[in-house]
């Protein structure tokens, strides 16, 4: 990914932010707002070479800035104009498929013997295949495989040179699109 200012990769970041295409400046002004209200004096918040796609770097728990952000959206829904999408992120790596097997493999031990799990693959700016993601990500894991109703998720966001990777569960990405739509019946 690629910061439009300096043209560096960004690699500190622990949240993938959606948008409308063409609003990528908008949405970070928005996220950068929503992370201060939600307790974080200095997120940083930067553009990357996809389109509608930023990064945040909050020094809140990614986990736990998705739920405060859907608290807040729930008691503010109109802070949320520019924003699509927020998903945690644990660890980022060079997109390597070594690198995502290994990584995968520390993180499944957070599973349980009785949860079930899933590989979920968002790619952009790649030439590796969805099969091949998901073949080394669940490689090591040694759980049942759910893939409509999984206890836990294994996210793997690839962006270009970069992936995201999270263990998660499935309420802990928060869809704004889809949160607004639930309220409002």
């Amino acid at each position: 990914m690629v910061n439009s200012e300096s043209e560096t990769l960004i690699t500190d970041f622990n949240l993938i932010i959606s948008c409308a295409r063409g609003l990528e400046n908008d949405a970070c002004s928005e996220i950068w707002f929503l992370l201060g209200e939600i307790g974080d004096n200095d997120p940083k918040v930067e553009k990357t070479e996809i389109s509608g796609l930023i990064v945040a770097k909050t020094s809140i728990n990614p986990i736990e800035a998705v739920q405060k952000l859907r608290s807040m959206l729930r008691k503010a829904p109109e802070e949320f104009r520019y924003t699509l999408k927020v998903v945690p992120v644990e660890i980022v790596i060079p997109t390597r498929l070594k690198l995502i097997e290994q990584t995968a493999a520390d993180l499944s031990s957070k599973i349980e013997k009785n949860e079930t799990f899933r590989v979920t693959v968002e790619k952009r700016h790649t030439e590796l295949s969805t099969r091949e993601i998901i073949e080394a990500a669940a490689k090591h894991i040694d759980r049942e495989v759910n893939l409509d109703k999984p206890d836990r998720i294994l996210l793997v966001e690839v962006m270009g040179g970069v992936t995201g990777i999270s263990l998660i569960k499935p309420d802990d990405i928060l869809s704004v699109v889809k949160e607004k739509r639930a309220e409002t019946g």
